[in-house]
């Protein structure tokens, strides 16, 4: 069996707790490695903090670490279990990625840990928990190296010198400080300072073509700074400035409005007229534009006038397109 780059750590940690070591050679035969890969693993470790020790030249040099570093006595419960797989199912989007291979190496590593009375119940776990596939980014490729690039600056406070293509096919260059990075809809998002703006912008990772970490070079988390403040105003994941907007829902769909919190500023009331209004103080963007033009004829925008002329002139569009002979 094929081992991804999580197994494979695991594995190599195991024989580098053995009595002696394990000797460099053996572990680029053994793991599949060259030398400049394997620098790579050990490099991975040590930036973990790992009691790494690895002793002299070459291929025939000896890596170690202290045995005591292992945990041992661990025991996971029933609820344990059932809650880091169904936490797993919930990032399938990140499969061909080092987040993925990561967490499988550390549900491998755990595994130990689960006790035996449990172990069949655990076996059955896939027929029990699932998670509905969503439209998903892909995040394998270059995507995913440039995501471990960048995830391990956001670890570390290291700036990073980045190209980023967006939606429309326009690529700039940026000086960014990597704040957050967020998952939403099955997608993420790095919230980062950008340097020459002097403010903090949103960031689809799968957009960025080059990520080049300065790593002699660390920057300061601003004091009080947090993510939720940041998207207090968002309706999603793009932030900006808030106003008061107002929608009004017909009977078709207003009890599934009714039900749900589409923002933490929302009220409702009845309008003389029976249909449901809403209203938020939020960021007007697109996708503040593109949820409400999801209702149709069954919602109406009432405020603001400028949010009520684009989505009116998309829906009109949409009507004139179908309008014509298929």
């Amino acid at each position: 069996m094929e081992l991804n780059k999580g197994q494979k750590l695991v594995k190599m940690l195991e024989l580098m707790t053995r009595r002696g070591g394990v000797r460099a050679q053996e572990l680029m035969d053994r793991f599949e490695l060259d030398a400049r890969s394997l620098r790579r693993y050990l490099a991975d470790l040590r930036e973990l903090e790992l009691p790494l020790k690895d002793d002299g030249r070459s291929d025939d040099r000896l890596i170690s670490i202290d045995p005591v570093w292992r945990r041992t006595g661990v025991q996971l419960s029933l609820a344990e279990v059932l809650s880091l797989h169904f936490g797993r199912t919930l990032f399938n989007f990140l499969e061909g990625t080092s987040f993925a291979q990561d967490l499988e190496g550390a549900i491998e590593r755990l595994e130990p840990a689960i006790t035996r009375a449990h172990r069949d119940l655990a076996r059955q776990l896939d027929t029990k928990f699932l998670a509905v596939p969503e439209p998903a980014k892909d995040y394998r490729g270059q995507a995913s190296e440039l995501l471990d690039e960048a995830v391990t600056a956001l670890v570390y406070n290291n700036p990073i010198e980045a190209r980023y293509r967006k939606a429309n096919g326009i690529e700039s260059r940026y000086l960014l400080h990597p704040y957050t990075l967020a998952t939403y809809r099955q997608g993420l998002y790095l919230f980062a300072f950008d340097a020459e703006a002097g403010q903090v912008k949103t960031f689809a990772v799968e957009r960025f073509v080059d990520v080049v970490r300065r790593r002699g070079e660390h920057f300061q988390l601003p004091a009080g700074w947090k993510p939720s403040a940041y998207l207090a105003h968002a309706y999603g994941i793009i932030s900006g400035t808030p106003e008061d907007v107002s929608f009004a829902f017909t009977e078709a769909v207003a009890a599934y409005i009714r039900e749900r919190t589409w923002h933490p500023t929302q009220t409702f009331r009845t309008l003389p007229d029976g249909r449901l209004e809403l209203r938020m103080h939020v960021a007007i963007t697109v996708e503040l534009q593109s949820w409400v033009q999801g209702f149709g004829r069954d919602a109406e925008v009432r405020a603001p006038a400028s949010l009520r002329a684009k989505v009116g002139a998309s829906l009109q569009a949409a009507a004139d397109a179908y309008a014509g002979d298929a």
